[in-house]
């Protein structure tokens, strides 16, 4: 019987409208895209697996490491098609998962549209109990009336229970106990907020455990029989999932907390772009992710994406923070629209074209699938505007359908706006790219940046199609095209380390700090952070330390990264210089001249990773050598408004420095790279395309 070897791995990415799965063995990558199985998440998994092995020539027991990210998690908020959840909380806070913050994102909308709560009124329960800002007990907990509650669950069919007492960051005393005695009467999972999202800020803390506890049931029968059938087909290897911090976790840590799921496809994307950008020593990147469902931007500087300690989902307004559900979880900062190869074109009350949200998924999928779509998606007009084969989409496993598509623009879009099948297409096309243009611009400017500045690294199924445009429109003169982008999110989950992040709120002015309470703090975040990475790491552990800081008065925090050392008695002077270097690289400045302006710690944080090893580096070349393409297809030029004929080459014809001149489209089997006028493409010595703006000092 064959054995495992760890030097063969395997990510598996569940998508909204494929599961790209990409194979490591020993260097060589082996990679599919199957459609994705709604109703059986874990099926789709199981045909690709069967795919790239038997191009690979091994069998399933010789895969060593599995690591898997979904959407699933994502989904089942956005669609509420989770558990029925109860929420046990503090007397006096039943409605503060409904009343929010007092923020408003659209000041002057009277008819302001927010999100729903997970859980309705009329399953939120509250007992009497009260822990105190320092963690101190001011009232006891009513275990009695825990009993009763615990006997209302019971009858009320519930699936699942959240628990979010205030304070509870500070003391988890009440939660624990309050756990222990609904879980003698209950048989469903129970999740307590101090330990799914230990910070401050109940509406972010409460919402946060509620949205673990409506997914929990979901994704822990998912998981459970994702490792069973893996191991019917022969399989028997360790499985880990990516979080939406980057990292990785166990399977059982994801079945307790599946709510840092929620992102880990994404995030799985921006170490793929990371590892693109270390590569080839690029500092500052933008990452472009484009799938069937949506686009994702994210931004990359000195070979890291960035972090947040939030993040939102289910936006009901597309660019607006604080229109969404509040996620307060370790999550790398992207802005993501529903903008995919399946999202819907549509025509609104103003006669405008819109794209997105909806998606058509994989069932039904776009119009030219030929699987019961009848409405309009962006790889409709991608196909109509000769972007891609139609006989040879996903490697010839999926014959796309050209006239099924073009009478599904003109029915829905062209006929309204007495426009033909090919105007219509390159608008939709253009108000999708011009919807990404204004994420990318947003996302830059929230974060101090100019887009223009970096160069962008392009994968997902659909990005290569519309990368250059994208570029165009940023005034970006560069950008790269990895080789196996088709399934891009699927190889950044083998580039993950093993890592967590454990956090904790603890209000500290500088004045009242203590080093010996700071230091027994971080140990235990250490100890917990390292604790999960031991569960898939042997080697060499590397600690993180940051503080999230503040002058007292105001309302959000800055990241100020520390040594990994124990506090002394100087601590406090450098803590202030530190904030101040840090405040003013965020803002210009630091603030002077006020007495008495004290700074203040909120959350302090430990992320440990596994040490990863060194990429090879490689340097962009421009190209001398020429190549010219053996085959013409017509493509509409969005320069001349009209088709014109662009050389088609085969990716894998290609070598190291050969140069196609635009306009051109280069195919491979899980994607195409649309190569404009105003562009070059260039292959780099690891086989990336690199695309090049013609007169760009490039």
């Amino acid at each position: 019987m064959t054995s495992r070897t760890d030097d063969i791995r395997l990510g598996a990415d569940i998508g909204g409208t494929f599961t790209d799965i990409a194979l490591d063995v020993r260097g060589t990558m082996f990679s599919t895209k199957v459609l994705t199985n709604y109703s059986a998440p874990e099926q789709a998994i199981l045909d690709g697996i069967a795919i790239v092995i038997r191009d690979a020539g091994i069998s399933p027991a010789e895969i060593g490491i599995i690591i898997h990210g979904t959407t699933l998690a994502t989904n089942a908020l956005i669609e509420r098609r989770g558990a029925k959840t109860a929420l046990v909380t503090t007397e006096g806070f039943r409605d503060v998962i409904e009343m929010r913050t007092e923020n408003r994102f659209e000041q002057y909308d009277l008819n302001l549209q927010l999100p729903t709560p997970l859980i309705p009124r009329e399953d939120r329960f509250t007992v009497k109990g009260r822990i105190g800002a320092e963690g101190q007990e001011l009232q006891p907990l009513d275990e009695a009336a825990l009993e009763e509650i615990a006997e209302r669950i019971a009858a009320g069919g519930f699936g699942s229970v959240a628990i979010g007492f205030i304070h509870a960051y500070a003391n988890l005393d009440h939660e624990r106990r309050a756990r222990r005695i609904l879980a003698r009467k209950l048989s469903i999972p129970i999740s307590i907020s101090a330990e799914v999202s230990p910070q401050m800020r109940e509406f972010e803390r409460f919402n946060t455990v509620c949205a673990n506890a409506y997914v929990r049931p979901q994704m822990a029968d998912y998981l459970a029989r994702l490792q069973t059938r893996l191991k019917d087909m022969g399989a028997d290897c360790p499985v880990f999932m990516i979080h939406s911090g980057g990292g990785l976790i166990s399977v059982e840590t994801a079945s307790e907390f599946p709510v840092r799921l929620v992102e880990s496809g994404p995030a799985g994307g921006a170490i793929f772009a990371a590892d693109i950008a270390r590569r080839f020593g690029l500092e500052k990147v933008v990452s472009y992710d484009m799938g069937g469902t949506t686009a994702k931007i994210c931004l990359i500087e000195d070979y890291a994406p960035r972090t947040a300690r939030t993040f939102e989902v289910a936006r009901t307004y597309r660019f607006s923070k604080g229109s969404g559900m509040p996620i307060s979880i370790p999550v790398i900062e992207m802005i993501e629209i529903g903008a995919g190869g399946g999202s819907i074109a549509w025509v609104d009350a103003m006669g405008r074209i819109q794209t997105g949200p909806e998606s058509a998924g994989s069932e039904p999928g776009p119009a030219c699938y030929g699987r019961g779509g009848r409405r309009p998606a962006i790889t409709d007009a991608d196909l109509v505007l000769g972007k891609l084969d139609p006989d040879n989409f996903a490697g010839g496993a999926i014959r796309l359908d050209t006239s099924a598509s073009e009478q599904a623009i003109l029915l829905d879009v062209g006929e309204r706006l007495s426009l033909n099948a090919m105007s219509t297409a390159f608008g939709i096309c253009e108000v999708v790219d011009e919807n990404m243009a204004n994420a990318a611009r947003v996302h830059a400017v929230e974060n101090g940046k100019n887009i223009s500045d970096n160069l962008m690294i392009a994968f997902g199924g659909a990005a290569p199609l519309h990368a250059a445009r994208l570029c165009e429109k940023l005034g970006i003169d560069q950008c790269i095209v990895p080789r196996g982008a088709g399934v891009g999110s699927a190889i950044g989950f083998l580039k993950a380390p093993f890592g967590y992040e454990a956090l904790a709120s603890k209000l500290t002015r500088l004045s009242r700090f203590k080093p010996g309470e700071v230091n027994t703090l971080l140990a235990e975040l250490k100890n917990s952070a390292e604790g999960f990475v031991r569960t898939g790491a042997s080697g060499k552990i590397v600690c993180e330390i940051t503080a999230f800081m503040r002058y007292a008065g105001q309302g959000w925090e800055i990241p100020v990264p520390l040594a990994d050392e124990p506090f002394g008695d100087d601590a406090v002077a450098k803590l202030k210089e530190l904030f101040e270097e840090n405040y003013q690289r965020f803002f210009g400045r630091a603030i002077e001249g006020l007495d008495g302006l004290e700074i203040e710690i909120v959350t302090w944080s430990v992320k440990a990773t596994d040490v990863r090893p060194a990429v090879t580096r490689h340097e962009l070349t421009t190209g001398k050598k020429t190549s010219e393409p053996t085959t013409t297809r017509e493509v509409f030029d969005p320069v001349s408004g009209a088709p014109r004929s662009y050389g088609i080459v085969e990716r894998d014809t290609l070598c190291t420095g050969d140069r196609v001149a635009g306009p051109a489209v280069i195919v491979e089997r899980e994607t195409s790279t649309v190569v404009t006028t105003s562009f070059d493409a260039v292959v780099q010595s690891d086989g990336a395309i690199l695309l090049i703006r013609k007169g760009s000092q490039a």
